[in-house]
């Protein structure tokens, strides 16, 4: 299903009560995706083409990012995008003219590509000035009814092993409904690189939960001395909608951007803050660079899958 409005609170109104009271009782079911960015490391490419859908293998990154959140359960997803980038949602609009064709063709596993999109309900809203993650998260505030939200931000991946965003469901799930509040994802980074991150200033590790630690500050893109750690945060996120609720009152800072660490930070103290170290390989997507790695990478994991496909098939025919 799709549903496609300017503003959030259109959506909002679809639902009825009985749905959202009983999405606040239910685990992580909706994600937020801000996907606004101009792209401008990617251009002139991205003058006509929204980097999200630059291709890794045979799908567009934006592919991954909604793949990441229906494997591990969401299916209430809401992008949030400038004028210009409509064909980041157009790329999951149902096609039954060509899906009738596949059929016909008995080209069945793009069939399969293309429908399993189907069962997911997407929403779209529109970031009409860029001023910061904040207020891109906050364009849909209205959308949001649960408890908390997933936000994916576009340029990272973690590869070999479960996604960024199902490790940081798995640690939140086993918070004490006292706990919870704030996940963010994190890695040990080079301590020369910290102006690129938000680094955390940690202060204890979990008890029962391996990687996760309780955060005491935070700060935005320092430089190497006044860096608290070498945790940096990259591109996932669970949030309350408590935080949502804190960025309209936060102001602009940091070149005039509002900012979801500034709200994090006016938090502490008055929510569980946490940052999980992601295992796996992260893949930065967000330079030409980072990105023709992953393309090198995932491309080869793909083409590894296949063939183990393909032999595991070719066995079990001759059985």
């Amino acid at each position: 299903m799709f549903v496609k409005h300017l503003f959030c609170r259109k959506i909002y109104i679809l639902r009825s009560k009985t749905s959202v009271t009983l999405s606040r009782h239910m685990a992580i079911t909706q994600a937020i995706l801000p996907v606004a960015g101009l792209g401008t490391r990617f251009l002139p490419w991205t003058k006509v083409v929204p980097k999200e859908m630059l291709p890794i293998g045979n799908q567009p990154i934006i592919a991954k990012i909604v793949d990441e959140c229906m494997d591990a359960g969401i299916k209430d997803i809401c992008f949030v995008i400038s004028k210009g980038k409509e064909s980041i949602p157009e790329y999951f609009y149902e096609h039954p003219e060509l899906e009738a064709q596949l059929q016909k063709r008995g080209k069945l596993e793009q069939l399969e590509h293309l429908q399993k999109y189907a069962d997911a309900d997407f929403h779209v809203v529109y970031q009409d000035e860029h001023l910061g993650d904040g207020h891109a998260i906050l364009q849909a505030a209205d959308w949001v009814h649960s408890d908390a939200v997933a936000v994916l931000f576009g340029d990272d991946f973690f590869t070999g092993g479960k996604s960024g965003l199902q490790q940081l469901i798995d640690a939140y799930e086993k918070l004490s409904k006292e706990e919870r509040g704030a996940v963010a994802a994190l890695e040990a980074i080079d301590p020369q690189l910290s102006n690129r991150y938000g680094i955390v200033d940690p202060e204890s590790d979990h008890d029962a939960i391996q990687g996760l630690v309780s955060v005491k500050g935070l700060v935005e893109k320092p430089e190497t001395k006044d860096a608290p750690s070498n945790l940096g945060i990259v591109g996932r996120y669970i949030i309350p909608k408590s935080t949502i609720d804190r960025l309209p009152s936060i102001g602009a800072s940091h070149g005039g951007e509002i900012r979801l660490i500034d709200a994090l930070i006016e938090q502490i103290g008055t929510i569980p803050i946490y940052g999980l170290q992601c295992k796996g390989t992260r893949l930065d997507t967000g330079t030409p660079e980072g990105y023709a790695k992953a393309v090198q990478i995932l491309t080869a994991q793909n083409d590894q899958s296949s063939s183990s496909s393909s032999s595991s098939s070719s066995k079990n025919r001759s059985k």
